[in-house]
């Protein structure tokens, strides 16, 4: 029996819409009743709205569910009729309430996310089309990138501060700028600046990939140790390098003062200054050394140089390269080289540099330096002069010096470059004024040219070219009034050509170089055509270790072919982390050099005493070892090396008394009346052999902020093998060799105190095996100790005070025997510097 009523059908029909819509509008209303508002079911209406026909919602009338309020159905109906969670399971009022609000905030979040990014993107896209961009990678000349690599962006015509970024660890960089003009500038440690100017539009993306060369001029970077520049840390050679702020604490005005503070190194100036200066290195002869001027070779042909008139007016830097260096160089880089490099300018504002110093023995001397960059161009020129009248009769010395540097950057991989020396000098030779009286009518006029043009460029991602022409001028009028007067005039002119492909940690050069030196000697002009060609390959077998080798052939018009190799390998044992044990480094490196004739030894045409045109070149045989150490952050730094040279047919001059036996015949050219009138006959020979065995130490600290400490040492044990044409006897076997010291040493103290720099150094050289050549006895030269004292201190408007002490204890001592080198005397000047920014 039923109990009710039949249930409505389950499927909602037209007769049942009106129940379910009840049913929906209960629903609705409940939920109405909680919001305060039935229009929020969905967009409920008042209860006064219009009725809707079949078909449509209708008005509900109030029931007591729904409080009296009314809602439209048909909404709530479709919510139902789609399978809401209405018509499939019962949902609690607080819940669905919970969850509508829910709705609501997310579509209101979505609306608002949606709106951001319209805005955004229309803010950025307005933002590039307002803005440029200035983008590309650094790399070095290998490819590798460089990664924080300093980039400067300096708007041109204003006055904003320079926007700084640095490289990415892939070498990128990019920045969004206004549109404008603006020069851009990119710095890196060890590597010469880039810089270009660009002029950026609205919208324009602008890419500039820059690729880095080594800076020649930086004291990380050597250049003469091998064919391409290299960071100092992976040379093989033991190198030193002296820069210009080494030669402006010093106040040092000549070269061969500024070498003498310098390891393994030994000079003798005969006499005060003017006097004949010569330069011997880790026990070699004075003509084993080639000298360079912005790569230019500037010895004589053969190797002789005096150094009396190099002064260091313009100069940046001085590298000083140990060990035999032939297979680069050719011929006269027996035990190394040393180079000397003009300024270079750097700056937008020009810098004018003035000094003016006078002192003791009626000594004057000015200098001015004007150098700077405009737009691709680079130019520095320097002219010094120096007078002094010496401290005795016929002891005048005077030097005039002029020097350039320019260049154009034609592109960032393509630069010409031109350089200019020139050195007049006249002095005094009173000569061994300690042992006879001085010679009043003696004297040496000096004239040394060098230019060097070069050109270098990329070709590709892979290889660097360098072109060269140089040319060098020598002439000497040597007097004796009234006994003689000669002169003696040289010319070297070369070409110089090397192509260098790299390719990550490989580096393979191939050069080649033709050189003509003509000129003459006592005689009439004779001429010598010489060319070479190398190849040398530098690789890097992993981030410690780098090896060169290298091979030389040497042509030359005087003894025909010479092959000569080299080899290096350079390991750092330990990477320093910023605590005290930094970085340690071993090296090692073995040469063979050579070293042609002079054009005396060649070409000598007095007839009993001629030339020998059949001599073979001087050899020599050189091998170091060392370890560098830096300590405390590189607050110290600490060097070490050990070196054994050997020498061989080095040339000597062989004579013989008329009448008397002798091993070799006399000259074809010597008649029996030029031999009884010159009293006798000779010529040269390759005989005479030598070693010199020894060890070189540095310590350079930082042991406070104002104070920096310099010491050498170098031990030099040197010994004359064979000499069978001795001629004095100190020359002969066993013996120490020539002005060759087995003791040096140097401490130097620099200190800058309340804007004063002051510079205090001290020499010590050992006794020397030496001769008066007179017959006197004298076999050595006592050691001397000498202490030299500078100050300098910025006044204002750009004037700085200078003030200089040589011999400040007053020390009688000779370099040479017989030969006084100047007491106490020191220098007072003002300089004046304008510009540089």
């Amino acid at each position: 029996m039923p109990r009710g009523p039949p249930r409505p059908p389950a499927t909602i029909t037209r007769d049942s819409v009106h129940g379910k819509a009840v049913k929906s509008r209960r629903r609705c209303a409940t939920v109405g009743r909680k919001e305060s508002d039935a229009r929020h079911c969905f967009g409920a209406s008042s209860p006064d709205a219009t009725p809707q026909r079949e078909g449509r919602a209708q008005k509900a009338p109030p029931s007591q569910e729904t409080g009296g309020v009314s809602s439209r159905g048909p909404r709530c109906s479709r919510e139902i009729a789609s399978g809401s969670s209405f018509g499939t399971a019962f949902t609690l009022p607080r819940e669905r309430e919970r969850r509508i609000k829910m709705r609501l905030r997310v579509r209101l979040l979505c609306l608002s996310v949606f709106s951001l990014l319209i805005f955004l993107g229309f803010s950025n896209f307005t933002h590039a089309q307002s803005t440029a961009t200035i983008f590309g990678r650094v790399t070095d000349r290998s490819g590798a990138a460089i990664a924080g690599a300093q980039i400067s962006i300096q708007p041109v015509a204003q006055k904003a501060a320079a926007i700084q970024l640095k490289s990415g660890p892939d070498g990128t960089f990019s920045a969004n700028l206004p549109p404008g003009r603006y020069r851009i500038g990119i710095a890196a440690p060890q590597m010469a600046g880039a810089e270009k100017e660009f002029t950026l539009a609205a919208g324009e993306k602008r890419a500039w990939d820059v690729r880095m060369e080594l800076a020649p001029l930086s004291s990380r970077v050597v250049v003469s140790a091998q064919a391409e520049p290299a960071p100092a840390n992976t040379v093989a050679s033991p190198v030193t390098v002296l820069t210009q702020q080494d030669i402006q604490e010093r106040q040092a005005l000549w070269l061969s003062s500024l070498l003498s503070s310098t390891t393994g190194a030994g000079t003798a100036r005969l006499g005060p200054l003017g006097g004949i200066t010569s330069y011997f290195m880790d026990g070699g002869n004075s003509n084993y050394t080639k000298f360079f001027v912005d790569g230019t070779p500037i010895n004589q042909p053969g190797g002789d140089i005096d150094l009396s008139n190099l002064d260091l007016s313009n100069v940046d830097k001085i590298e000083i390269v140990h060990g035999a260096s032939s297979a680069l160089f050719g011929s006269d880089a027996m035990d190394g080289v040393v180079q000397i490099f003009t300024h270079r300018g750097d700056t937008a504002t020009p810098v004018l540099t003035l000094t003016g110093e006078g002192g003791t023995f009626d000594t004057g001397t000015g200098s001015g330096d004007l150098s700077g960059k405009l737009g691709q161009f680079d130019y520095s020129s320097g002219v010094s002069y120096f007078d002094s009248s010496g401290q005795g009769p016929n002891d005048r010395f005077r030097d005039t010096t002029l020097s350039g540097d320019f260049g154009y950057q034609i592109s960032n991989t393509d630069q010409v470059r031109l350089s200019l020396r020139n050195s007049d000098s006249d002095a005094g030779q009173p000569g061994q004024t300690l042992l006879e009286p001085p010679l009043l009518g003696q004297s040496s006029d000096l004239h040394d040219f060098s230019a060097n043009l070069s050109w270098d460029f990329s070709v590709g991602t892979h290889w660097q070219n360098h072109f060269a022409g140089t040319e060098s001028y020598f002439y000497d009028f040597i007097a004796d009034i009234p006994a003689f007067t000669e002169t003696n005039e040289l010319n070297r002119a070369g070409f110089e050509g090397q192509s260098t492909y790299l390719n990550g940690p490989l580096a393979v050069s191939l050069g080649y170089n033709y050189e003509v030196e003509n000129g003459q000697v006592a005689g009439p002009d004779e001429r010598r055509n010489n060319q070479g060609g190398y190849v040398e390959v530098h690789y890097q077998f992993s981030r410690r270790l780098t090896a060169i080798a290298g091979v030389r052939a040497e042509d030359n018009a005087s003894f025909g072919t010479r092959v000569v190799p080299r080899t290096g390998i350079a390991y750092v044992a330990h990477y320093g982390s910023g605590g005290f044990w930094d970085e340690t480094r071993l090296r090692s490196s073995y040469g063979l050099g050579i070293k042609e004739p002079d054009f005396e030894q060649s070409f000598e045409n007095d007839p009993c005493f001629p030339g020998n045109p059949n001599l073979a070149p001087e050899r020599s045989d050189t091998f170091n070892a060392g370890i560098d150490q830096n300590l405390a952050a590189d607050r110290v730094k600490f060097s070490l090396t050990f070196f054994r040279n050997e020498y061989f047919d080095i040339v000597s001059f062989a004579s013989c008394i008329p009448g008397a036996p002798c091993g070799f015949p006399i000259p074809s050219t010597c008649t029996p009346a030029d031999e009884q009138a010159e009293g006798g006959f000779g010529t040269f020979f390759n005989t005479d052999a030598a070693r010199a065995y020894g060890a070189e130490t540095t310590i350079e600290a930082h042991p406070l902020r104002w104070l920096s400490v310099l010491g050498n040492y170098t031990y030099d044990d040197t010994l004359v093998l064979k000499s069978p044409n001795a001629y004095d006897p100190t020359l002969t076997p066993g013996n120490r060799l020539f002005l060759r010291p087995l003791n040096s040493a140097d401490l130097i103290l620099n200190a800058t105190i309340h804007r004063m720099d002051w510079n205090l150094a001290g020499y010590f050289v050992g006794r020397t095996t030496d001769s008066d050549f007179l017959g006197l006895g004298f076999t050595s030269n006592p050691g001397y100790f000498r202490l030299d004292l500078g100050t300098q201190f910025p006044v204002r408007y750009g004037f700085s005070v200078l003030a200089h002490a040589e011999n400040l204890l007053d020390r009688r001592y000779s370099d040479a025997v017989g030969y006084p080198a100047l007491g106490l005397n020191y220098l007072v000047g003002v300089r004046y510097t304008w510009g540089g920014k």
